[in-house]
């Protein structure tokens, strides 16, 4: 694998989170690390026009070669999902008009790749990703939404280092049983 640059975002309405790799094939270095704070924009529309203006430069500071993003939670208020997807949606025609390919991953799909646990806190994902990035506390901000973001980015960089197979594990324990000539006890 070549040198890349991949965003990662954790869209939302107030806080929107952004972070950016930089992966090799044998390493992964954080460019990057922040949100975008939409908390003082009381009209939704405004909050999309900035969405789509801070994703436009920070595409153009980094030129990341992908962007990862997080899939919206399909929670129980409609309205807030309509809001999100907005975001979401807004964000993702930011990276289009600049040519970067994107790729949607569901939340729980993110937790399993960076803690092995599709249920992990927010919290856990954020410490499992200041240890495995080499992280200072000081480094990882007040603010989930950019770890998940950071996440994001992550969970893709695995994705992309991983050979892809036709065959479908359930579980380690799964591909252990099936593979049993390829692993060592």
């Amino acid at each position: 694998m070549t040198e890349r640059i991949i965003m990662g975002i954790d869209p939302g309405t107030n806080i929107m989170g952004y972070g950016i790799l930089k992966v090799g094939a044998r390493s992964c270095q954080v460019l990057a690390l922040g949100v975008i704070d939409l908390r003082r924009y009381t009209d939704h529309y405004l909050k999309l026009g900035h969405i789509f203006e801070r994703v436009c430069g920070i595409i153009e500071s980094y030129l990341p070669d992908e962007l990862a993003i997080e899939a919206p939670f399909f929670g129980k208020n409609v309205q807030s999902m309509l809001k999100l997807g907005r975001a979401q949606g807004v964000a993702m025609a930011a990276a289009i008009s600049r040519q970067v390919p994107i790729t949607e991953y569901a939340p729980m799909k993110i937790k399993m790749a960076i803690t092995g646990v599709g249920t992990a806190s927010k919290e856990q994902v954020a410490d499992m990703l200041r240890r495995m990035l080499h992280l200072d506390k000081e480094e990882m901000g007040k603010f989930l939404d950019a770890t998940d973001a950071l996440a994001a980015a992550y969970c893709h960089y695995l994705q992309m280092s991983v050979p892809h197979s036709e065959t479908k594990y359930r579980s380690w324990k799964d591909y252990v049983n099936r593979n049993k000539d390829k692993v060592s006890e």
